[in-house]
């Protein structure tokens, strides 16, 4: 029979954990999911329906890239969201003359 002995040191770093866990509601931090979110992620990261992510994909607040039939968002555009950053244009191709 395996015996594993926990200390008062092992039991202080558990509570840190569990309210840390508390704290973020569960989530993990933006900066630890990856690059590329697909679309049920997005919608609990940002706690938003399904109709809501169409409208910010459609008056293109939110960018996205669809690859088959998954659509993918990139993590950095989620948090210009967040903090509430306007969107970068895109940059104008000149003209040659």
């Amino acid at each position: 029979m395996n015996v594993e002995l926990i200390t008062k040191a092992d039991l202080e770093q558990f509570k840190k954990e569990l309210f840390e866990e508390l704290k973020t509601g569960g989530h993990r931090p933006l900066s630890e999911l990856p690059k590329w979110l697909k679309s049920y992620q997005v919608r609990n990261l940002l706690k938003i329906s399904p109709g809501t992510l169409q409208t910010l994909r459609v008056n293109g607040t939110l960018p996205f890239t669809r690859i088959g039939g998954i659509l993918y968002y990139n993590q950095e555009d989620i948090q210009r969201i967040l903090e509430g950053k306007p969107k970068e244009p895109l940059p104008v191709p000149k003209k040659s003359r």
